[in-house]
């Protein structure tokens, strides 16, 4: 049995270490996702993970996806999409548009694990200035976005959309230039997936990654917003 988290949302979770094999990297049910809670666990290298039906589930996997901002690998079609423009590239612009685009379903889908709680929860931290969208716009069009946590000099991706081809990649690209020039060492993807591989993401094991959390998540936050350094022209 996982344990189950208590009614104070700064109590411990179990360490990391005893999450289970199958499935991969559940640690805990329960709690809340209450600002302190859901701090915390990044802190630790744990995500919130469920869906409707389900009590809140946090997770650690046992590999962990992640993504150097400075070698993020941008194939020479998407290098041609991107110079011919006529994007835009905004940042906390549309935070909660760019969740329920996140949302909405997808093929092979039959569900979301973004619920109304995890809606109103990372609103929270997005007010709290922790939560961050990216968007991208084509002829005054939302067609597109990425959103996540940024902590020290770690983020954290939660999810990104796209309704136009290439648009999250190239959203992808334009937040990994920025990270990279604010020394962010990595940005969290937290499980593979393809198209991530595909842009130079790779898997690393779990103590690897909370080791790295422990260096960089205490730095100092960069002194430029995110909506700032991110906003482009058209």
């Amino acid at each position: 049995m996982i344990p189950q988290l208590g009614a104070d949302p700064a109590s411990d979770f179990p360490d990391p270490g005893e999450a289970l094999a199958d499935p991969d990297g559940l640690l805990a049910w329960g709690g809340d996702l209450d600002p302190v809670r859901l701090i915390h666990a990044y802190h630790h290298g744990i995500f919130p993970w469920f869906s409707d039906d389900q009590p809140i589930l946090w997770w650690s996997p046992a590999r962990r996806c992640v993504l150097d901002p400075a070698a993020i690998r941008v194939t020479r079609r998407l290098q041609r999409t991107m110079a011919r423009g006529g994007y835009r590239i905004t940042a906390d612009s549309a935070f909660a548009d760019v969740v329920l685009g996140c949302a909405k379903p997808r093929d092979g889908q039959p569900g979301t694990w973004i619920t109304t709680s995890m809606m109103e929860a990372y609103g929270r931290l997005h007010r709290m200035g922790l939560a961050h969208s990216i968007e991208i716009w084509k002829a005054g069009r939302l067609v597109g976005g990425l959103y996540g946590l940024s902590l020290g000099r770690v983020f954290f991706g939660e999810s990104m959309y796209s309704d136009m081809r290439d648009a999250s990649k190239i959203i992808l690209v334009h937040l990994c230039r920025q990270l990279a020039q604010w020394h962010f060492p990595i940005l969290d993807c937290q499980v593979s997936n393809p198209h991530l591989e595909s842009m130079g993401a790779c898997t690393i094991d779990r103590d690897e990654f909370i080791q790295l959390l422990q260096r960089h998540v205490a730095r100092p936050a960069p002194d430029q917003s995110f909506k700032a350094a991110l906003e482009t022209g058209t």
